[in-house]
Parts: structure tokens; sequence; C-alpha cells
């Protein structure tokens, strides 16, 4: 575990936050609030629990083992919804999902539409979601999936092909390992209107201590907008001490696609604060993932989030000015 402590004072409320894989920057802000005393400043002493492949923090979120989960996208937190786990998001810190396809140059694969004649190279759980919706919506087929055992490799070797990935992350890894500047389609561009990078608690925190989860919520905004905007040394530094494999390159490569492409400060977020959520946008993903088969119908998607502790406005005076 990575322990990330506001030093403080006696009085500080103790948190336990699991994130969904190892520290990278894509939970940037989260390591800067911990990391430059913005938790401490609102009262809170956060532990951070790394994710990883053998760690199941939203298991241990609804078992009472952790106060906070970093969600993944909303697939996840309708699929608790459906299995009446009680545990809801309180802020939506991505408003696009970062997941991409990738494509070669010039292989007559240059937009969207024309993916639909690519060999695709998908993980299980993109196939059981993401792809359904791409049938749905797009015309895939299964005939094009090929195993994704995340290694650019065979993605590389192969010009007709397109693989998933972030796109935070494996355009670089494209670039450097095959000597090549990949097409890189954010499927956020093209309708898959999730959210992604949430906060999710369980019901009875909320309803107990509501005043917590504001300040947990709250900070964490205030360390995005630090980590996108200001001084982020601090949240780098924090990131690269719980995940030595991550280097300046990759640090500085995220936070530039995270601000060209509006994965966090876009849409909703640049009038109501970032953690932005709206019932419309809930509404409309719920919408795709029925129409796609990932989720079953009949179900109340407001149910599944609280917009009590978001779309104040907090800290958008430091959102620098056009």
């Amino acid at each position: 575990m990575f322990c990330l402590g506001a030093s403080a004072a006696a009085a500080a409320d103790r948190v336990t936050f699991g994130a969904n894989w190892v520290a990278q920057p894509e939970h940037g802000g989260f390591y800067q609030a911990a990391a430059d005393g913005t938790y401490a400043r609102y009262g809170l002493d956060v532990t951070i629990v790394p994710g990883g492949p053998q760690v199941n923090n939203r298991l241990l979120l609804s078992a009472g083992k952790l106060d906070f989960y970093m969600g993944g996208n909303l697939v996840q937190t309708f699929s608790a919804l459906e299995q009446d786990i009680p545990t809801l998001a309180v802020a939506a810190i991505f408003q696009k999902d970062p997941q991409v396809l990738l494509s070669h140059p010039g292989q007559g694969l240059d937009t969207f539409e024309s993916l639909r004649k690519a060999r695709l190279f998908l993980s299980k759980p993109i196939v059981a979601s993401t792809f359904q919706w791409l049938k749905s919506e797009w015309g895939f087929t299964d005939g094009q999936l090929r195993p994704y055992a995340f290694s650019a490799a065979p993605f590389i070797a192969d010009p007709g092909s397109a693989q998933q990935g972030y796109a935070t992350s494996e355009p670089l890894t494209v670039e450097k390992q095959g000597g090549f500047k990949p097409n890189v389609f954010l499927l956020a561009d093209y309708g898959f209107d999730s959210y992604a990078t949430t906060i999710e608690t369980r019901r009875d925190l909320v309803d107990s201590n509501p005043d917590l989860v504001r300040r947990f919520v709250e900070a964490s905004i205030v360390g995005w907008y630090t980590y996108l905007y200001g001084d982020r040394s601090k949240g780098d530094a924090a990131i690269k001490a719980a995940n030595p494999d991550i280097t300046d390159e990759l640090l500085a490569y995220s936070l530039a696609a995270m601000k060209a492409r509006g994965i966090v400060d876009s849409g909703d977020a640049l009038t109501l604060g970032i953690g932005a959520m709206t019932p419309e946008r809930f509404a409309s993903f719920y919408a795709r993932m029925v129409k796609a088969g990932v989720t079953r119908s009949g179900l109340d998607p407001s149910r599944a989030y609280t917009l009590a502790f978001v779309n104040r406005k907090v800290g958008l005076e430091s959102r620098p000015k056009p």
C-alpha cells in the first residue's frame, strides 16, 4: 500500500481512497491533493490505496474496507446498480472516457467508419462492454475480433489492424515501439458518452457523513485544477514514488493529451467545475448500454449517483483565462 497522508492535526478525518490501477498520470489530481496539502486543508488524512491486476478495490469499497473508490466508467456503476450494491457516484473527474482505437495511417483506416473493416485487438472486458456499443451503433462485427494481450506488438506488425488503448498512453507506446504516429480515435467523440474516473462511495457514508464526502470531493477537484494548471511537481513526484515505472516523458504526454482532448475540463465542467455530472448524461449512456445489451433495461439510472457534492463551481477560478 502506498500512503500519502496529511501530516497534520490529530483532528483530521482519516479517509481511504482505492484507485482502480497502479499510480499513473491519469490519477494526477488525487496524488496532487495528497502531496501538496490540499486534503489536509480540508481536514482530511487521505491514504491512497493503489489498484492493480490482483487488487479489487471496488469490492473493498462495498465491503466497507475503503471509504471511496476511483471508478472506471459508468458501465461498472450501472453494474453495481443492477446487482443492488449500495454504492453510487458522487463526482465524475473525467468528462470524457479516454478509451481510443488506434490504427495505422495510410492503410485505408483513416476514418472512424473505416475501422469496421479492420482486425481489432481488444481485451475480453472491452469486448464485453465497449465493443457491444461499437456493434450496436457503428456496425462493427464479431469477425473483426482478435485477442489483445496488452502488447502493442501484434498491432504494430499488422497494418490492417486497430487496437484499443487510452488517449493518454498507448499512442506514445506505439510511436516509440513502432516508429509511427497512429491514428487516434477517441470513442467519446463518436458517441460513447460515459463519464470516467468517477469518485464512488457507499450510500451509508453519504447518509451518515455528507460533510466528509463533500470535503473529499471538493479537495479532489482542487487537486485536479492544480495538476492541470498549476505547479504539479509534487503530484508527479508522488506518482513516481508510488510507481517507479512512470517516466517524465509519459507524465508530460498524458497531461498534454488530457488537456488537448478535454478529458477532464470540458463540457459541463467548463461552467459547473471539474467533477460535474448531469442527469441527462447518465440517462443517455444508460440508454446506449441497454441498446447494446450491456446493461439490463428497467433500472432507474438516477439511483446510481447523487449531485449533492458537485456542480458547485469549486475551483473554477483556477482555470487560466482565455
